[in-house]
């Protein structure tokens, strides 16, 4: 059976349990077909990934982006095949200026848009008044607090309705990151979760961004390979491991947002 045969095949199984079969049942057979999408996908490049996801799920999809050089270069394919995923960002509030000039930047040189979600202005002004403008300082439960508000919240919204979305994950980034497939089952959010450039080094990410002359933040020029909010993100010093500067002040165990992990 060829790959595209395989893919439809997958497609009618997938509506068949539903209609038909408890949820639970769905959720075991989804596992068994996400599985096999990984092995089928095992040699395919994330052009072609994205080329295969986009038809499983048609306006169904979309990739959140965070804007970092991973992102940007997801935002190139999906540019230069012309594919129907949707790209959204979330706008915490806190975010450095070099990342809104990036926004443009992008719109501009791929002629595409990029929606923008903002968090619940009524949970931002509760949080920061009974806990403090910068309170992801004194505590871990208060910087997820934060996070919350300011990005699982809107994430939700952005994400409902939908049968998939992609990230720019790959396993190099983080300790909490090296078991994750390039398709995986979300259980977070309840949605198939794609991850395109799961098995690219940093090497490749750079050496991509620059052969094809993407653009990207310029923060990443001055020593800050991962960027999140301003008051949450540092440079890092020459050794250090690349999310190093994310929440620089807790355990790399705990660095998760909850975007991706809870």
């Amino acid at each position: 059976m060829n790959r595209n045969a395989q893919w439809y095949k997958l497609s009618y199984r997938w509506i068949v349990y539903l209609c038909t079969h408890s949820f639970t049942a769905f959720i075991n057979m989804k596992q068994e077909d996400i599985n096999q999408l990984n092995q089928t996908l095992a040699k395919a490049n994330a052009e072609k990934i994205l080329t295969k996801v986009a038809a499983l799920f048609p306006g169904k999809i979309k990739f959140a982006s965070s804007l970092g050089y991973e992102d940007q270069i997801i935002t190139h394919f999906i540019a230069k095949k012309n594919l129907p995923i949707p790209i959204f960002t979330l706008d915490t509030g806190r975010l450095f200026p070099e990342t809104y000039d990036l926004i443009d930047r992008t719109v501009a040189r791929y002629k595409t848009n990029i929606e923008v979600y903002f968090p619940d202005y009524k949970q931002v002004e509760e949080m920061v008044n009974q806990k403090g403008i910068n309170l992801f300082y004194h505590s871990v439960e208060n910087r997820k607090l934060c996070c919350g508000v300011r990005k699982t919240e809107p994430l939700k919204r952005a994400l409902s309705g939908l049968d998939a979305w992609i990230t720019g994950l790959r396993r190099e980034q983080a300790v909490t990151r090296t078991h994750m497939q390039a398709i995986e089952w979300d259980a977070m959010h309840g949605l198939i979760k794609v991850n395109p450039l799961i098995n690219w080094t940093v090497g490749e990410v750079e050496q991509f961004i620059k052969k094809e002359g993407i653009p990207y933040n310029k923060l990443h020029d001055k020593g800050f390979p991962s960027i999140g909010c301003q008051p949450c993100t540092r440079a890092i010093e020459p050794g250090e491991d690349i999310r190093a500067g994310r929440w620089w002040w807790e355990q790399p165990e705990q660095k998760e947002c909850g975007l991706h992990k809870s």
